[in-house]
């Protein structure tokens, strides 16, 4: 960890609605006034898309492998960690982008499924903001986590997790049902070892879970809206957190622990904005 530059990472599954978090950061971001370095976690891939498919083809030929996207072999996470470590101190560190769609590529003249070259960071950036799968990782090939000064963790429950993603691959990116199924399961191995311990390192956990039926996520029709829902607030650490003010300014909040606020889900936008105001503008007043 670092005060020169601070490194925020939102960490969480795919799915898991870690995107949408990122807009209310940008609002602070935006607010403030504070200059910012994004990375995305699907930036700091180890293959690109036709030779991730390439491998994983490989892998499923081998007895009890369980090779996927979330498996620290397939990312770059001692160059992650790197990157966090050097923000930190210099404010300058090397980015690249994942290009997800061919509308994406044709920015930047390549095709879907491709990285961009490496180039420098954002000129004169205070903050580094990261969002991904291994923000919080540890390993032994790797200590991402030590480098992050707020860490926050995106995790819906389970199986509104894989419903979202199920509508995502699905609708989204033009994958089949049965195709998302083979992911999701395929991953389990890695979700829970390496994706499930990063949530007990984080500063905050964010949990939507929802008020509706679904206990059979693969045959869902719609996401459950934010409405159907109720925010699980977790604090690492409560101490400092004005708690009587979040339950007076969040209507129909609650706290269910010491260290636990439970919010409606239409309002997980307006409690992010009053839990990591202070904390943000705290860690660039912190600044040496």
């Amino acid at each position: 960890m670092s005060r020169n530059y601070p490194v925020i990472a939102i960490t969480g599954s795919s799915g898991a609605g870690t995107t949408s978090v990122m807009g209310s950061f940008r609002h602070i971001f935006r607010r403030e006034n504070i200059k910012v370095q994004a990375i995305e976690g699907d930036s700091m891939h180890r293959y690109e898309r036709k030779e991730m498919d390439l491998e994983l083809a490989k892998q499923k030929k081998i007895q009890d492998s369980h090779f996927s996207h979330f498996s620290p072999r397939a990312n770059l996470l001692p160059e992650l960690a790197e990157t966090f470590r050097q923000f930190g101190e210099t404010g300058q560190c090397k980015v690249r982008k994942y290009l997800h769609t061919d509308d994406e590529g044709l920015i930047y003249q390549q095709k879907a499924g491709t990285m961009t070259p490496w180039q420098n960071s954002v000129e004169g950036a205070e903050v580094l903001f990261y969002e991904g799968l291994h923000g919080g990782y540890v390993g032994p090939d790797a200590d991402v986590a030590k480098h992050v000064d707020l860490l926050v963790g995106v995790v819906p429950i389970i199986n509104l997790e894989w419903i979202q993603k199920l509508h995502r691959d699905h609708k989204i990116r033009g994958y089949s049902k049965e195709a998302v199924t083979d992911i999701i399961l395929r991953r389990m191995p890695d979700y829970v070892n390496y994706i499930c311990p990063q949530f007990s390192r984080t500063h905050v956990n964010f949990q939507r879970v929802p008020t509706v039926d679904t206990s059979n996520p693969f045959i869902a029709n719609d996401i459950p809206s934010a409405d159907e829902s109720m925010v699980v607030i977790r604090f690492g650490n409560p101490a400092g957190i004005d708690f009587a003010y979040l339950l007076a300014m969040l209507h129909d909040s609650m706290m269910t622990r010491p260290n636990t606020l439970v919010v409606p889900g239409g309002k997980m936008g307006l409690a992010m904005q009053l839990i990591f105001t202070p904390m943000i503008m705290r860690l660039m007043s912190m600044r040496d």
